[in-house]
């Protein structure tokens, strides 16, 4: 797996720390424990395939769902983060 760059280099865990290892259990079927790992998984996967079917097919996903998923996103990956470390 690739190393986190911030963990490596400051020793703090960034906010996309456990993506990794997350997409890898939700690969193996393992839901529960992936959402455990990192609960803003799905809400990143939900964002990057809007934001890849807006590029690919121009007009059918709105900029503005793209920016309202994309907070939603923010927002989870926060909660993960104060919900793994506090």
């Amino acid at each position: 797996m690739i190393p986190c760059l911030s963990k490596t280099l400051f020793g703090v865990e960034c906010l996309g720390c456990g993506f990794q290892r997350s997409l890898l259990l939700l690969f193996k079927g393992d839901i529960t424990s992936s959402f455990q790992m990192y609960p803003a998984l799905f809400t990143s996967l939900l964002f990057l395939g809007l934001l890849g079917f807006h590029f690919i097919y121009k007009g059918i996903i709105s900029q503005k769902l793209i920016v309202i998923v994309a907070l939603i996103n923010v927002l989870f990956m926060v909660a993960g983060y104060f919900y793994k470390h506090y």
